[in-house]
């Protein structure tokens, strides 16, 4: 892929007066961080940990630009805590939602660009993008290059600030204190 061909989102979202919208998912696991202990010397520490897992929070993403303009950072959120019936993570229909989300937001067209997951590249999601090409226009980035998308850099953090121990440690248990975590990381 040639640099002309990387950077052409850019002079089709000048030409639509369109936003520039990176996407991402991604997810963490809700089960304790595992701990230190200590005992005396010749003691053995017992740890007592469940092998049950408490669930897992689905992360999806768009980080929106366009000059003159504040940059936005619209997500979705779903908690999973092993209910029966309860959805599992970030669907096609959350995905579908979250773009339809963002363009009644932006007020304009989007120029979405993002990577080459199953669920961006399948039927359904073609359909849906065909369906809505008066305002919608995808790109897709070159496989594992997530150094072009910010949208990685800020779930990387999320990701990363979820598992340090410590005063700085971002513990949430659902959606809600999501929008805490993230402040806590900058990127809210």
């Amino acid at each position: 892929m040639g640099e002309g061909d990387l950077a052409a989102y850019k002079s089709v979202a000048r030409e639509q007066n369109a936003w520039i919208c990176f996407a991402d998912e991604s997810g963490q696991s809700l089960r304790p961080l595992r701990g230190r202990t200590w005992a005396r010397r010749g003691q053995t520490p017992i740890v007592c940990v469940t092998g049950k897992g408490s669930g897992r929070v689905s992360l999806a993403g768009l980080v929106c630009v366009k000059p003159g303009q504040r940059s936005r950072l619209i997500y979705r959120a779903v908690a999973y805590h092993g209910r029966k019936g309860e959805k599992k993570g970030i669907g096609i229909t959350d995905l579908q939602s979250l773009l339809r989300s963002a363009h009644h937001l932006l007020g304009g067209p989007i120029v979405l660009v993002w990577d080459n997951l199953n669920a961006h590249v399948g039927p359904t999601m073609r359909t849906f993008i065909d369906a809505h090409d008066d305002w919608l226009t995808v790109f897709r980035l070159p496989a594992y290059a997530p150094e072009l998308n910010p949208v990685e850099r800020s779930m990387g953090q999320f990701e990363g600030q979820a598992d340090q121990p410590g005063p700085t440690q971002c513990p949430f248990t659902g959606p809600r204190d999501l929008r805490r975590c993230l402040g806590l990381i900058g990127t809210a």
